[in-house]
């Protein structure tokens, strides 16, 4: 095997690992409702984030964009594919500390989501795919397309389902109140 096969048998590797160890943990491998749909857009439902995409696909592509500047930035000697190796490495191990219990309660505890109990294996390793076109994309991409795709994807999610990658992170980080109001249909227009 040549040396530039490696990062991708690693990166397969290293997402063969984390659904192993989603599955040990206690992870469903596709919804408990039976079936696997290639879409489900009712992000409020029981069968978010089992199938293989939805709405929060969305923010798995940005994780590949941000993923491939970030390493740009402070590894651009590495081969390409060793950061593609990497950005593996950081999806797939979010994927594994979003399903731990203490995560899905904090999601629970602070966000719209009081339901969720954490995405089926056939979801999250959806995502660590969804997070290498967003990678791929983003080497191919003039930098102006991947921001305009970046903003359009968190501009698209807001209006859709009143979510987003960066609405994500500040709902786990630091809960506001009236975000939550608005994303639970509550928020009134002030005039």
């Amino acid at each position: 095997m040549t040396n530039r096969v490696w990062p991708f048998v690693i990166s397969f590797l290293i997402v063969a690992a984390a659904a192993l160890w989603m599955l040990y943990d206690g992870r469903d491998l596709i919804c408990p409702c039976g079936t696997i749909k290639l879409w489900h857009a009712d992000p409020g439902s029981p069968e978010s984030s089992q199938h293989v995409a939805d709405w929060y696909t969305l923010s798995h592509v940005i994780h590949g964009f941000l993923f491939y500047a970030f390493l740009w930035l402070v590894a651009r000697r590495l081969p390409l594919a060793w950061r593609f190796a990497i950005a593996t490495a950081i999806e797939a191990a979010w994927e594994v500390f979003e399903n731990s219990e203490i995560i899905i309660e904090r999601y629970r505890a602070v966000t719209i989501s009081v339901d969720y109990n954490g995405d089926s294996i056939l979801n999250s390793v959806a995502d660590i795919v969804a997070m290498w076109i967003g990678f791929a994309l983003a080497r191919v991409l003039p930098v102006w397309a991947s921001v305009a795709l970046v903003i359009g994807f968190e501009v698209l999610a807001a209006i859709v389902i009143r979510d987003g990658l960066l609405l994500n992170i500040i709902m786990l980080v630091y809960p506001i109140d009236q975000i939550l109001e608005w994303q639970a249909g509550l928020a009134q227009v002030q005039p």
